[in-house]
């Protein structure tokens, strides 16, 4: 298999995972104050968005690339 139809199907499992999954969200915990054995810290979330544009594209662009790698040969 090319290269460029790898790509192109990992752009497609990327794409379809990206309409399933809606966000990415993580905490992260930083500390304040750090003073000998005492310590404060602080929790901070994070959200990341994935818009259904994004996976849609990205399917198609797959597609094209798997479709363009099969050409190729």
């Amino acid at each position: 298999m090319k290269p460029i139809a790898i790509l192109g199907l990992v752009l497609i499992v990327l794409g379809i995972g990206g309409l399933f999954i809606s966000h990415v969200s993580w905490t992260e915990t930083k500390p304040i104050v750090k003073a000998g054995p005492l310590e404060i810290n602080a929790q901070e979330n994070h959200t990341v968005w994935i818009p259904t544009a994004a996976g849609v594209v990205a399917v198609l662009a797959g597609l094209g690339l798997v479709f363009a790698g099969k050409k190729a040969a």
